[in-house]
């Protein structure tokens, strides 16, 4: 079994894999002031409500956005479960050709998404996370890097709404019945998610379009993804563990010979 942990600036999500098949995953918030302790407690007691014993965690693998969790989190993974953690970074293998100026500006998650995505349902490909930030990532039939876009995320334009206006409440996020609304929550739950969805798919047609490529897939993932396209209408795939797929992939690449993995730190 391996352990796969995806820390980005909202949510952490936390997956076993045993072999191909994903065994158990978690969504956590990622929460910076949390000790070691309190760390590898969790992972543990986590592991102990599904059966799963730390014995059989043969490696952890680790790609984060956020640096100020990592001393916590690779101490804990050191201390509770006696593994060095794999840290995703520069200098791995990955089948992702990043032609940018600068490769290193790359957030790791979205490198293990465009992985994932390469490996298990092919180029050429547009990956959107929607995550704190909505991304709009797009790989060629090679694996080749094409274009990045990155947009505020629809759990920020929410905050956003609630926060800087006093009289406007929190609400939930999701599609109203019709963009014909009666009420301020609607009217909100109107303006936030169709919004999002015109822009989403503003930007499929856009980047298929100017990249010459009409039958690009679509591959989504990320916690608002099934709010965007509940009806399944706008996606090809809606991999809502995209990113521990990449990460289970990325180790498979790295691992060396006795099965171990290559520890490569850094970004």
């Amino acid at each position: 079994m391996i352990l796969v942990i995806d820390v980005s600036n909202t949510n952490t999500v936390i997956g076993v894999f045993e072999g191909e098949e994903l065994v158990a995953n978690w969504r956590l918030s990622t929460i910076n002031a949390r000790t070691s302790d309190e760390t590898g407690s969790l992972i543990r007691s986590l592991f102990s409500h599904n059966d799963i014993s730390v014995f059989d965690i043969e490696a952890v693998v680790v790609s984060s956005v956020v640096p100020d969790i990592m001393y916590s989190l690779t101490n804990a993974i050191r201390k509770y479960l006696r593994h060095e953690a794999m840290v995703i970074g520069s200098g791995m293998k990955t089948g992702i050709n990043l032609r940018m100026e600068n490769p290193k500006e790359m957030g790791s998650d979205r490198i293990m998404n465009l992985v994932a995505a390469n490996e298990l349902y092919g180029g050429p490909a547009i990956v959107i996370d929607y995550s704190t930030a909505t991304t709009f990532d797009a790989i060629d039939e090679h694996g080749e890097f094409l274009t990045g876009i990155t947009a505020p995320g629809v759990q920020v334009c929410a905050e956003a709404l609630y926060e800087r206006a006093a009289k406007l409440p929190k609400f939930e996020i999701k599609r109203p019945e019709s963009i014909i609304t009666k009420t301020t929550v609607e009217s909100m739950q109107a303006g936030l998610v169709i919004s999002h969805i015109g822009e989403t798919i503003y930007m499929i047609e856009t980047i298929k379009e100017e990249l010459g490529l009409p039958d690009m897939k679509v591959i989504a993932t990320g916690g608002m993804g099934h709010v965007i396209d509940e009806k399944g209408e706008i996606f090809d795939v809606y991999d809502s563990v995209l990113s521990l797929q990449g990460l289970r992939l990325t180790y498979e690449k790295n691992k060396v010979k006795g099965g171990k993995c290559r520890y490569v730190t850094g970004n």
